[in-house]
């Protein structure tokens, strides 16, 4: 059995507009496990630097990602399960997600440039604008092998991409 065959947290990472939310909110309806969007662990000042079209720098993203981290323990220490939607563009913010730990699942949802490109342009609401796709995808450090990600295509339905992660999922448990 791998090591992270019985996780406690599953992060579904990838750029704004990856589907992150959607893809976390379905999987977590699947397989009854809390679900939280990561953008609510962000202190009020990074939701309006990105609200008025900056990128966040690493002093910006260090206590968000170490707020999601602390939950994980958390919640591991509780016994309890958890999904977390969080961009986690590079290696240095997923090792603080994870932080050592062989029960957290890194799920990236990769995905085209122009696909994603796409879908912010139909959304609304959000406050991360489109034109910082191009700096989300300057930062993306898609996960190495050694981070023993479930990587998955996002160019399917919501249901499908959900099949794919359980089923990714269900082969890491066996």
């Amino acid at each position: 059995m791998s090591p992270d065959a019985n996780p406690c947290a599953l992060i579904v990472m990838g750029v704004s507009g990856s589907g992150k939310s959607t893809i976390a909110q379905a999987l977590a309806n699947r397989i009854g496990w809390r679900y939280e969007d990561g953008d609510s662990f962000h202190p009020k000042a990074n939701v309006e630097k990105m609200k008025a079209g900056h990128p966040l720098n690493d002093d910006d993203r260090w206590p968000w990602l170490q707020a999601i981290a602390d939950e994980i323990d958390r919640v591991a220490e509780a016994g309890e399960r958890i999904i977390v939607a969080c961009s986690a563009l590079k290696r240095a913010y997923r090792d603080i997600l994870v932080h050592g730990r062989d029960d957290v699942v890194i799920i990236y949802l990769d995905g085209s440039r122009e696909l994603i490109a796409d879908r912010l342009r139909k959304r609304k609401g959000h406050f991360m604008p489109a034109g910082l796709l191009d700096s989300q995808f300057d930062t993306l450090e898609p996960p190495r092998a050694d981070e023993r990600p479930l990587v998955v295509r996002i160019d399917a339905s919501v249901e499908a991409i959900v099949d794919d992660i359980a089923d990714k999922l269900a082969e890491r448990a066996s």
